[in-house]
């Protein structure tokens, strides 16, 4: 698969099949293709916390949010929840710097997600939560900081991109069938000429 097609397929994903857990080898391999990713001044001041199991399941499902832009539909709808979960947490025993890894946060988190892609799962990346009470319910050590949380499993949604012209809303939403629509600015409304 090209890595165009990759993109595309890599969506976020809030409805997922329980039926299909995420092997422990599965969540290995993303965290490889992260691990092996570009990093700021290659501090790689990034570590994971894999989680599959109904107990780790439990402590993540409570802390975090999905969708804020269709909020009224509660996401995910209860018996679609994902089967596992990626926690990229900063370890400041290598780096204090409070801002200086986020870059290095999504770049590892867009890796994880087409390796999940490539491996036919969907996943979502999440970021709004407390990192102090996540880190609690985790019982990780106090170096750590969790930056974002990667939801996985196998997508049981239909996501569909949707090119906008300038001007129009780039609100992502579904219609009444459940298919959720993604709506992307045109290649020529987002390259900038200059002289």
């Amino acid at each position: 698969m090209m890595i165009k097609d990759l993109i595309k397929k890599n969506r976020s994903v809030r409805g997922y099949d329980i039926s299909r857990e995420v092997a422990d080898e599965e969540l290995r391999e993303m965290v490889d293709c992260a691990r092996l990713s570009a990093s700021s001044v290659n501090m790689q001041p990034l570590k994971y916390v894999t989680i599959n199991t109904p107990e780790g399941r439990d402590k993540i499902i409570g802390q975090i949010s999905f969708a804020a832009k269709l909020s009224e539909l509660h996401l995910p709808i209860s018996g679609t929840e994902p089967v596992a979960y990626i926690v990229i947490c900063q370890d400041e025993n290598i780096s204090k710097s409070g801002t200086g890894y986020h870059k290095d946060a999504g770049i590892v988190a867009q890796s994880i997600t087409l390796a999940a892609a490539e491996m036919g799962l969907g996943a979502c990346i999440l970021g709004y939560f407390s990192p102090k009470e996540m880190a609690t319910s985790l019982r990780l050590a106090g170096n750590l900081r969790p930056l974002l949380v990667i939801a996985l499993g196998k997508s049981i949604e239909d996501i569909r991109i949707v090119e906008i012209e300038e001007g129009e809303s780039t609100d992502y939403y579904r219609d009444e069938n459940g298919v959720h629509y993604v709506p992307k600015r045109r290649l020529d409304d987002v390259i900038v000429e200059w002289e």
